[in-house]
């Protein structure tokens, strides 16, 4: 798939897909809201200028240059934390931020009852997704924020959210849980999969410097946990919690890509970078960051549920 465009216009049979909309509280990451009026070919008042590679977040930079799995863990540990989930034909999904629909393919070949993408308005990811869903008749998007769904009470069986938790306070990533609480019915699961600290008992400077570090070379707020205050979390907000994970975070490392890509996926992606300096650069500096850090840095997978009384 070619990479994706954050500003790209659906196409008509994508607008066909049926859309419910909610409480779509973001502009798409890496795009300028503000306003202004550009005189002699200079950039407009306020805008930013230089390549728009050295301003989106990153994973929509790795989006963009063809990268289709977006996760700490890699799609490994996607699959194991989905296998432990267990979805069946039976069930109706939810998944939060589902991106360029990578996880939902992997949701959907179980072809379940229904089938929720709930992401902001205009989600860079939608061109993408779309083209996975329009296949899936029971499959529709809700256009909204994760902290407030607009979903009914226990209308879904499993709830599933990768890489969008780790972005959120502390309070967030809470309201976020709680939300996900509420929408399950009684017994059901919710599946994560996040960046994580290690170990459990990792210094206070480290978390602060790791996220420094995170958040200058990603741009966007990188707040990773430890696996241990990702359950306790989780056990805040009302879950018990059946299964624990976790994968190197190796993102940006050959045999990470061809794992999550395939061969040719990841030449298309190396290719793709190789002939974008600007992209190159952030690029470079992320998984510098990676490995830099990689001591402290971890993917974290979990598996909860509802209680059924």
């Amino acid at each position: 798939m070619s990479p994706s465009q954050p500003e790209e216009t659906p196409s008509d049979d994508q607008k066909t897909l049926p859309e419910t909309k909610g409480d779509g509280r973001s502009d798409p990451p890496g795009r300028d809201t503000r306003e202004g009026d550009a005189k002699d070919g200079a950039p407009a008042r306020g805008s930013r200028s230089g390549p728009a590679e050295k301003r989106l977040q990153g994973h929509w930079l790795l989006a963009k240059m063809g990268k289709r799995v977006l996760r700490p863990g890699g799609i490994e540990l996607t699959r194991r934390v989905i296998a432990e989930a267990d979805p069946t034909s039976e069930d109706r999904i939810v998944e939060f931020g589902p991106g360029v629909g990578r996880t939902a393919e992997i949701l959907l070949a179980v072809e379940p009852r229904q089938y929720t993408g709930v992401d902001p308005k205009n989600s860079q990811g939608a061109p993408q997704l779309l083209e996975v869903l329009k296949a899936h008749p029971q499959a529709r998007l809700q256009t909204a924020d994760a902290r407030q769904t607009g979903l009914p009470d226990a209308c879904a069986d499993l709830v599933v959210g990768e890489a969008l938790l780790t972005m959120q306070s502390d309070q967030d990533k809470l309201a976020i849980m709680r939300e996900a609480f509420r929408i399950l019915a009684p017994g059901g699961r919710y599946a994560i999969h996040e960046l994580g600290f290690r170990p459990d008992d990792v210094p206070e400077e480290v978390v602060a410097e790791v996220s420094r570090a995170l958040s200058r070379t990603i741009k966007v707020g990188a707040r990773p946990l430890t696996s241990a205050n990702w359950q306790r979390l989780l056990r805040e907000a009302g879950f018990e919690v059946d299964y624990a994970d976790s994968n190197p975070m190796a993102l940006l490392e050959s045999k990470r890509l061809v794992s999550d890509e395939g061969l040719f996926g990841a030449l298309r992606f190396g290719w793709n970078v190789l002939r974008n300096k600007a992209a190159r650069e952030r690029i470079r500096a992320m998984r510098a960051v990676f490995r830099k850090h990689r001591d402290n840095m971890n993917a974290v997978g979990f598996v909860a549920r509802k209680p059924a009384a």
